[in-house]
């Protein structure tokens, strides 16, 4: 029995492994492409595709036998998976032709047991989307698997009458299932904690811990993908590059906390500027006190608004740090790619270079060219 148990459990695995695996895939080509698809809502759905084919295909070799209930768990393990852990809302006038083709598909309509059978899959499902929306988050997992306790005893019940199995068969395939439910639900979980420690992880790769704003390695990938586009699909890309004039005098003058909250402040104003303006501009920490502004589709001219903006607020900006009011002022490079740059490292230094420029004439100044 435990060697079974333990042979079934594998093969689950597997099958929700593969799951995961083609979703994923899925997931980066939609990225890579930059689909307008719903990511989330595309994942959802694969998985009710992927779970029929999976149910229809392990029924189709047994339709017909005595044994047409031996994959039954399989089945409901699939379902469970729909219901809780995609949380898939399906309405009845979906769920219905759903259940009404499995029914005809398993020569299962004179059967009053599978009708049963049906409506409480039916109310089983629900019950799981139910119990997996409830707002209250104490004891998550005794609430799912008393469901699932609950009503795989009286799907099985209703399976072992139309079968005349055998009592033991019946707490055999009740206890099999139960163990199941455990299983996908500590996997689920263990899944789970893995996509969200990977998150965490790219987002401290890719973001400034002081600033919240993305780092120089998230700068880097972006303007790979940007130069890339505008060589091979002619898209505009310009940039803004700016430092805080004189910033270590901040901090020998009133401490590094103060030149962090300088730093703190200065993101704020600049990120609610290009809020109001084009949120597909975006800002990167590339530096101590350096800052990129990364314009995508835009020329040089089409930047002049936000990056006027961006420095009028800021050389009018005043920080106030334990009640002395700190005034700061920025220089700024501004420049687009051209047919001269021949890798992303070109641009930037081009870029750079106009800062340089602004900064050597007396900065508080713009250089764009």
């Amino acid at each position: 029995m435990y060697r079974h148990l333990l042979q079934v459990c594998f093969f689950i695995l597997g099958v929700f492994t593969l799951y995961q695996v083609l979703s994923d895939w899925f997931q980066s080509v939609l990225h890579n492409k930059k689909s307008k698809i719903n990511v989330d809502m595309f994942s959802s759905w694969f998985g009710v595709f992927y779970m029929l084919l999976f149910i229809f295909s392990t029924q189709a070799t047994v339709i017909g036998k005595s044994i047409s209930w031996e994959f039954m768990n399989f089945q409901l393990i699939a379902l469970v998976f729909c219901a809780y852990f995609l949380d898939i809302r399906i309405r009845y006038y979906i769920f219905f032709p759903i259940v009404l083709t499995y029914m005809i598909f398993n020569s299962s309509l004179g059967y009053w047991e599978s009708w049963c059978h049906a409506a409480t899959l039916i109310s089983f499902y629900w019950s799981l989307n139910h119990v997996q929306r409830l707002k209250v988050n104490m004891h998550p997992f005794l609430r799912y698997i008393t469901v699932g306790t609950i009503y795989g005893g009286l799907l099985w019940f209703f399976v072992t009458i139309k079968f005349s199995l055998q009592v033991s068969t019946f707490l055999e395939g009740w206890f099999y299932l139960v163990i199941f439910e455990i299983l996908l639900y500590s996997y689920i979980a263990m899944l789970r904690r893995d996509s969200k420690l990977k998150k965490q992880l790219k987002k401290f790769a890719n973001h400034d811990a002081l600033t919240k704003t993305e780092n120089y390695a998230a700068y880097e990938s972006k303007i790979a993908r940007l130069f890339n586009s505008n060589v091979h699909n002619k898209l505009d890309v310009s940039m803004m590059m700016f430092d805080i004039d004189h910033f270590k005098k901040v901090n020998d003058t009133y401490g590094h906390l103060a030149g962090d909250r300088v730093l703190q402040h200065t993101v704020d104003v600049v990120q609610t500027v290009i809020d109001e303006n084009d949120p597909s501009v975006k800002l990167y920490r590339t530096g101590g006190e350096e800052f990129n502004v990364v314009f995508p589709g835009y020329d040089l001219n089409s930047t002049r608004s936000i990056v006027e903006e961006i420095f009028v607020a800021l050389n009018n900006l005043s920080v106030n740090v334990d009640g002395e009011d700190v005034s700061i002022s920025i220089s700024i490079g501004v420049s687009t790619v051209s047919k001269k740059d021949i890798t992303p490292d070109d641009f930037y230094n081009r870029v750079d270079g106009n800062l340089y420029r602004s900064k050597k004439s007396g900065r508080m100044k713009i250089t764009a060219a």
